[in-house]
């Protein structure tokens, strides 16, 4: 086999990374419906020896059966549980996946996935391999199976919808070798940092990319700019998104909330909401947001949905206390 170095430091020494990586050892898993988040997560799990299926994740992760979106946040949790380290970061990279999966590390990306049938979509995926030979990725996949594979462009394209999200679960043992790996990437500064630079440079290298604005405006409001996040957003909104966008990521609910912007996000929400009737973050931040619009009434109705769909809510339950105890 064919050895490239590759630039990055492990314990102070330099290390070559194959041409070729496939990781075995992964029990592969058909979803049922909206079930790519529990599948995907139980995958990654069985690559160290977990028998958990969706049918007992999913009831976890997800009680509303018909829930379209299982957050990154509620993944991360839920392997946490099961005695795991987590990273997730954004602004992944082609090097950043090499890295791992070299190292013996699979990796969970959420992406875009396009189908004839039913259009574009959020989407989780397990990253278990590459080929510099021919340029791709491989992957495992709860809805196409086992030899998914896609190339560096086309990954990367798909990837970039969702900021570049990644996690790696690893067990204990192998933390300070997943550390060494990634370096500052562990560290959240440095990786906003970083999403800002390169949302930035992809705003300049193609300012009609409604992707790199985005990502542009999530990156702004985790950097607590929501004045400078808003623009973003606009602009990510003139240029055109997919009607399915604010199924998965709600950051711009948050910035244009904190930028007083309340109309924008009830109109945000209430789209979703008329294709995902059951959508609980769309209703908290339709609620947070028509209580600043004094409208109290319907507000506290939206919460009381937020956690009927989610009684574990709960920033939902926290807010809605503060608004009965004040009459």
């Amino acid at each position: 086999m064919k050895w490239v170095w590759v630039g990055f430091l492990m314990m102070g020494t330099a290390l070559a990374a194959p041409e070729q990586v496939f990781l075995p050892g992964v029990r592969h898993e058909y979803q049922r419906l909206n079930n790519c988040g529990p599948v995907t997560v139980g995958m990654a799990l069985s690559y160290y020896g977990s028998d958990l299926n969706q049918y007992q994740i999913a009831p976890v992760i997800k009680p509303n059966k018909a829930d379209k979106n299982v957050s990154p946040d509620e993944l991360k949790a839920f392997a946490q549980k099961q005695g795991f380290k987590v990273h997730m970061g954004v602004a992944g990279n082609t090097g950043t996946l090499k890295t791992l999966l070299s190292a013996g590390f699979p990796v969970m990306i959420e992406t875009w996935m396009e189908l004839p049938e039913e259009g574009g979509m959020g989407h989780y995926r397990l990253v278990l391999g590459y080929d510099d030979a021919v340029g791709v990725f491989k992957a495992y996949d709860s809805y196409l199976g086992t030899k998914v594979t896609q190339n560096y462009t086309r990954f990367d394209r798909d990837w970039q919808v969702f900021n570049r999200t990644y996690l790696v679960m690893y067990p204990e043992n192998k933390a300070s070798e997943v550390e060494a790996l990634l370096g500052p990437r562990m560290h959240g500064g440095w990786v906003l940092k970083k999403a800002l630079q390169v949302a930035q440079a992809e705003t300049r290298e193609n300012p009609r990319n409604a992707y790199a604005w985005f990502n542009l405006g999530s990156t702004l409001t985790r950097l607590n700019s929501p004045k400078a996040a808003v623009k973003a957003f606009d602009q990510a909104r003139q240029l055109g998104l997919p009607w399915r966008m604010f199924w998965y990521q709600f950051d711009a609910f948050e910035a244009y909330f904190r930028a007083g912007r309340y109309s924008d996000v009830v109109k945000l929400t209430s789209d979703v909401l008329r294709n995902a009737p059951d959508h609980e973050e769309a209703y908290y931040w339709r609620g947070r947001s028509r209580y600043q619009l004094k409208q109290p009434t319907q507000a506290r109705a939206d919460l009381q949905k937020a956690l009927q769909y989610r009684p574990a809510f709960r920033e939902a339950r926290d807010i809605l206390n503060v608004w009965q105890a004040r009459g």
